[in-house]
């Protein structure tokens, strides 16, 4: 994750790089004009030492000032470059893949772990600087003592190997915090959408607060501070062997030397300025740690929304369509990650609607209800516009798990999808899913039309919010709804307008009436249904209004992943 947020923005840190190194090489020449002026006798030397000096302050305020803004901008074109990869990556990935990573855990990624990525840039000037003087320190110490400067590496290389096993003692532990911030994402999550079950019941009230909730909010807290707290003992176990090395240079190792006093000068001021930066480089690591683990998060994430799985392959190498086209190769791209596909315009693909027919088509997935994997199928089935099919059947019998494998969400292990006679295949598959509008029973709302604004989508919008007697609730202004606080029915509604301005040659609704009122039940199934069918749409209902089923062209029955029956109704 890091390199490729360097090669994003390769110029930008390169520049930023320089500008830091020059900083740090002012800074030690500067300490170098410092301790030249202690020792300076005469007054044109002093001279000559000040203009140095004043030479070298300017330089290093400049440098320093440059690298600081332009880290800043890279930390936040890293932030944005992060997001739009992380948004990209699951826009991209199959639904199915989605489904299976969870969107807490997406969530986790596109804000905490990119916010912990994204500040290491901030704290990598400082690691850059501090690293530059305090080697430009080390090389001083050199020139001014050869067997201290000896001396001062041995002690530095203790003290790295020291800070080396705490390091891998702590990343273990932030290590899990990380992975225990994914499952708190799903938690507070858990804090609105249970809202009403926990208000309804003390007990459980309390147990999500003290023992799921709050468990986990101490896990991390407990993980990290136990994981920084080792950075920082090992921090101050550096600072001790830094004075330490003071006192053994100070009292032992410089003894009567010719001109003790210089060296002994040079030496007090390159160890009081060097402390500062190594304690800074020291505290700095643990942000890099942080970085890296979140990297790695990311890292995980983003390939499992890329990864293909065996069935896929499988289902591949059986059609022979060749590699998987969605996403570009990385010898292709040069880069560790695949840049996103751009998605096609939806104006773009839609086809000409003239049927769509399913071929003894079958998916497995996990089911809950069973504990075990559940089969759909064979399905063989047949759609042509202006037909009305009701999808029956009780729960768990697989009719919304049909209707997502009808739509182009899921794919299936076996069979063929045809639509105007075509194979769908994983090349044209979004191509295909363009001929839908769907309303399934967790849909979502935009709060805004994402085809765009335009004053004639405005009043269409407006004029079906009247017909379904929302226009008291909520208006369309610029492309964008005033309001999304409404009742569950409401919000149904509401997506039933957005569906209706998409316009597709296919709708599928997922019990879109089980949260309406009987008026209003009586209006989709009497008047909103038969006009979609009069318009040439093809219509596919889930439903359990059995009082309605006369009204359909064609009833379907399921049972346990099945198709047991397909019904002409006599009303029909």
């Amino acid at each position: 994750m890091l390199t490729y947020l360097i090669q994003q923005s390769r110029n930008l840190m390169i520049g930023a790089a320089v500008a830091s190194v020059l900083s740090g090489i002012c800074s030690v020449l500067l300490l170098t004009q410092i301790t030249a002026a202690l020792t300076a006798a005469s007054p044109a030397e002093r001279a000559v030492l000040a203009w140095r000096f004043a030479g070298f302050a300017v330089v290093a305020m400049v440098s320093q000032m440059v690298a600081s803004v332009l880290f800043e901008r890279l930390n936040q074109r890293a932030h944005a470059d992060m997001r739009r990869f992380i948004s990209g990556r699951v826009i991209d990935a199959e639904y199915r893949r989605l489904e299976e990573i969870g969107g807490p855990r997406v969530q986790s990624a596109l804000s905490e772990h990119s916010t912990q990525v994204a500040e290491f840039f901030v704290s990598f000037p400082t690691i850059l600087v501090n690293a530059i003087i305090v080697t430009g320190c080390l090389v001083y110490m050199a020139l001014l003592s050869w067997y201290v400067f000896l001396a001062a590496v041995v002690v530095i290389g203790l003290g790295s190997v020291g800070y080396h096993l705490a390091h891998l003692r702590a990343i273990r532990h932030l290590d899990v915090a990380s992975k225990e911030q994914d499952k708190l994402f799903d938690h507070f999550r858990s804090l609105m959408d249970g809202a009403k079950e926990l208000r309804l019941h003390a007990g459980k009230r309390r147990r999500f607060a003290d023992t799921v909730l709050g468990g986990s909010i101490e896990t991390v807290r407990r993980e990290r501070a136990f994981g920084m707290s080792v950075f920082l003992v090992s921090t101050a176990w550096g600072n001790f062997l830094i004075y330490a090395f003071i006192g053994l240079v100070l009292f032992v190792l410089v003894g009567d030397v010719p001109e003790r006093g210089r060296v002994m000068t040079g030496f007090a001021l390159v160890f009081v300025y060097m402390v500062a930066p190594l304690e800074n480089l020291l505290m700095a690591l643990p942000r890099a740690n942080m970085a890296r683990v979140s990297g790695a998060r990311i890292d995980e994430i983003t390939q499992q929304l890329d990864r293909t799985t065996l069935d896929d392959a499988s289902r591949d190498l059986a059609s022979s369509t060749g590699p998987r086209r969605g996403t570009p190769s990385l010898a292709s791209t040069g880069l560790p990650y695949p840049a996103p596909a751009d998605l096609p315009h939806p104006a773009s693909t839609e086809l000409p609607f003239a049927g769509l027919a399913l071929r003894d088509v079958c998916h497995t997935y996990y089911h809950e209800g069973l504990d075990d994997l559940f089969k759909l199928g064979p399905i063989a089935l047949t759609f042509a516009p202006g037909e009305i099919t009701y999808l029956v059947g009780g729960n768990g019998s697989g009719k919304t798990s049909l209707a997502k494998l009808l739509v182009g969400l899921y794919q299936p292990e076996s069979g063929e999808i045809l639509c105007n006679g075509d194979l769908v295949t994983d090349a044209n598959r979004d191509r295909y899913r363009q001929n839908f509008s769907a309303i399934f029973s967790d849909f979502h709302l935009f709060d805004q039309l994402l085809e765009g604004a335009s004053a004639d989508r405005d009043a269409q919008g407006n004029a079906l919010l009247t017909k379904l007697n929302l226009h008291h609730k909520v208006q369309v202004i610029n492309g964008a709804f005033t309001t999304r606080a409404l009742s569950q029915g409401q919000r149904k509604r509401l997506a039933l307008v957005v569906a209706y301005l998409e316009d597709r040659p296919f709708l599928v609704f997922d019990e879109w009436a089980a949260d309406q009122d009987p008026v209003f039940k009586d209006v989709f199934y009497r008047e909103l249904l038969p006009e979609l069918r009069a318009r040439g749409k093809a219509v596919l209902v889930i439903s359990h209004d059995d009082r309605y089923f006369h009204l359909a062209d064609r009833l379907v029955r399921m049972e346990n992943g099945q198709v047991i029956a397909v019904e002409s109704p006599s009303g029909s």
